[in-house]
């Protein structure tokens, strides 16, 4: 059987696809790992716990903005293969509240940032 120039773009972007998942799960788990050990290591060393909780979060926070950008990649590139309305609808659909959460993160991100500025 004849494999056409299509179904080995096909094959590519389900493999970029994938790769991408890979890597938004690689990088959320990294972030949560660090973000636990920042807390438990500040607070075993004796320092203040809204402090650690604010670092922990910071670092979850930045984990989070970027596994949710891979996995926004993988939804759009999911769908440039064949796409019907209903996934135009549904990548409409997960990127809006895939931004809406990237962009909360960014300003609890930012506003932690700004009052560890001024604390320090």
């Amino acid at each position: 059987m004849i494999r056409t120039v299509n179904t080995y773009i096909k094959d590519i972007v389900d493999f970029v696809v994938i790769l991408s998942q890979l890597f938004a799960v690689i990088t959320i788990l990294t972030g949560m790992l660090k973000s636990l050990w920042i807390f438990f290591k500040d607070i075993i060393f004796g320092a203040k716990s809204m402090k650690s909780i604010e670092e922990s979060r910071l670092e979850l926070g930045h984990a989070f903005t970027l596994g949710l950008g891979f996995l926004i990649g993988a939804s759009i590139l999911k769908t440039t293969i064949t796409p019907t309305w209903d996934d135009i609808g549904k990548l409409i659909v997960i990127i809006g509240i895939r931004t809406v959460l990237n962009h909360f993160l960014n300003k609890e991100i930012e506003k932690h940032k700004a009052e560890k500025e001024i604390n320090e």
